[in-house]
């Protein structure tokens, strides 16, 4: 989910005498933002509007595409800029230290605004240990006016750990609507085509352990008739290079050598290829052995992909998945089996409803204004 190319579906009916709370969202691009907007507007709540990224190379100007590293968390952009009334701070922070964060809290302090902060990783799935998202946590959780999370499993931590509430609202759809009508509209899987499950290794997050999960499915799979294993993964990682992952690109090659899998490697992939993939299969399989939310299961969602996902962080909060046991190193491949044999049974769900969609980003866009709307009078 790349967020710069996310289609941003326009509100209708906004009255220009509402009043109106301006937004510094960190980040602005990114798709989970965009879908923040309501799809029909609520014309009894402020209108919100969200800044632009700045662009790091020229904060005085817009970013389009490029966000990182994100300008509006610098405390002298906060004091700079007059024209915001809250920040909303999402995602980005993972290369601040705790003492950058306080300024930034300072900052926000000092010049009035309010600081809303969604926890959407209890765990930063790109650090191989929790020590430093934890010490971020622990300037930002207990500064922020109000804290927004996405499940009630993660609410729950954030209360045992800190002793503050967070108010759940759900993660929006993901993919575009035009893009979720199509996938709606599409045939159901004939009894001739293969059952395709798909893992994908993108450039291999410090959460990620695919090599026992792609040995496991690759024993599953060849049992169950007409299932196929398609694994994709992106250039810098399965060829040589800076970033290869030698045992794991070797133990790839020669499975699909074998006819065990598919192999796909290939670039980054832009939104409209990423969701032809993630429709082209019947289920996706996470690898993940850390975590706490995923943006990934709910395009599936959205597309009518199954999910098999791990047992650690939320991901059952977050909509049906079929579970298996992955923890840290304590993977299990029998509960893979089972989740697989239960996933090849039921055969693929249907796209998720575009009405109840649009209804749930609604009702999440109206709950955000009626926060703002709570802590800037």
């Amino acid at each position: 989910m790349t967020g710069s190319t996310a289609t941003r579906e326009v509100a209708t009916g906004i009255d220009a005498d509402r009043r109106t709370i301006r937004v510094a969202s960190v980040p602005a691009s990114h798709v989970y933002v965009h879908h923040l907007a309501p799809v029909h507007d609520a014309e009894d709540e402020p209108r919100i509007e969200r800044l632009d990224d700045p662009d790091p190379d020229d904060p005085a100007r817009p970013a389009g595409a490029k966000w990182w590293p994100p300008t509006m968390l610098e405390p002298a952009w906060v004091r700079a800029n007059p024209g915001f009334d809250l920040m909303h701070l999402q995602f980005g922070f993972d290369a601040r230290t705790p003492a950058q964060l306080e300024q930034l809290v300072e900052a926000l302090r000092e010049t009035g605004r309010p600081l809303v902060y969604t926890v959407h990783d209890l765990r930063n799935p790109h650090h191989e240990t929790r020590d430093a998202h934890d010490a971020q946590l622990d300037v930002l959780i207990p500064a922020a006016d109000a804290l927004v999370t996405l499940t009630p499993g993660a609410a729950a931590e954030i209360r045992r750990r800190w002793g503050v509430e967070a108010r759940v609202l759900p993660h929006p759809h993901v993919v575009d609507l035009e893009t979720m009508r199509r996938a709606s509209a599409r045939p159901p899987r004939g009894p001739g085509d293969p059952f395709r499950i798909g893992v994908h290794v993108k450039s291999l997050r410090a959460s990620m352990n695919p090599l026992p999960v792609v040995r496991a499915l690759s024993e599953i799979v060849r049992d169950l008739p007409g299932a196929v294993l398609q694994v994709n993964g992106h250039t810098d990682v399965l060829r040589p290079g800076e970033r290869h992952d030698r045992p794991l690109a070797e133990l790839l090659e020669r499975q699909a050598a074998a006819g065990l899998l598919e192999l796909h490697v290939h670039d980054f992939l832009d939104d409209a290829a990423l969701w032809a993939y993630l429709s082209s299969l019947d289920v996706s399989v996470l690898p993940y052995r850390f975590g706490t939310h995923s943006g990934w299961l709910e395009a599936c969602r959205d597309l009518g992909t199954a999910v098999i996902a791990p047992d650690c962080g939320y991901y059952r909060e977050q909509g049906p998945v079929f579970e298996y046991r992955n923890r840290d190193d304590d993977f299990d491949p029998e509960s893979l089996r089972s989740a697989v044999l239960a996933a090849y049974a039921a055969g693929s769900p249907a796209p998720a409803s575009i009405a109840e969609r649009i209804a749930e980003r609604d009702a999440v866009a109206r709950a955000h204004a009626q926060l703002y709307g709570e802590l800037v009078r």
